[in-house]
């Protein structure tokens, strides 16, 4: 007997321009463009997580909206993350979410989370380059930066 099986397709939608080439080459171009992808009249209101999808030479494939919660947190399923970064075929990522309360600490639970995700990654051959917290000021954090990941 024969069943239907239902085919998972990624979708890409222009919410804002940006070069087919647009590589990234430090935390701040990926800070500014995905600050760019956030709706500045919800930043400051909840929080939201984003992965930045790049190919091997750091240039861009795309911005997946991951997750969209409250105040103060959202949640994170790393499942759906890598299910995303493998039907994508991208080969790193950056990892983003935005704190509407403007600062920039990271959390111990920021910490740990992306951990958990550098630690599946590894697994996978997926590099993750950063993970990026934003205020909706427009500053930010980059883990790499501050040698946290």
């Amino acid at each position: 007997m024969l069943s239907k099986v239902s085919e998972i397709q990624l979708s890409y939608k222009d919410v804002f321009l940006t070069s087919h080439t647009t590589a990234i080459k430090c935390s701040s171009d990926a800070a500014a463009l995905l600050y760019q992808s956030f709706d500045t009249k919800t930043i400051a209101l909840q929080e939201t997580f984003k992965v930045l999808l790049l190919n091997n030479a750091n240039m861009v494939k795309g911005i997946y909206t991951h997750s969209t919660g409250g105040i103060t947190g959202t949640l994170v399923d790393i499942r759906i993350i890598f299910a995303v970064v493998l039907k994508s075929l991208s080969t790193s990522i950056i990892l983003c979410h935005n704190h509407p309360s403007c600062n920039l600490k990271a959390s111990t639970l920021d910490k740990e989370l992306t951990g958990k995700i550098v630690k599946a990654a590894s697994y996978l051959d997926v590099k993750i380059l950063d993970h990026i917290i934003l205020s909706p000021k427009g500053n930010f954090l980059s883990f790499a930066d501050e040698s946290l990941i």
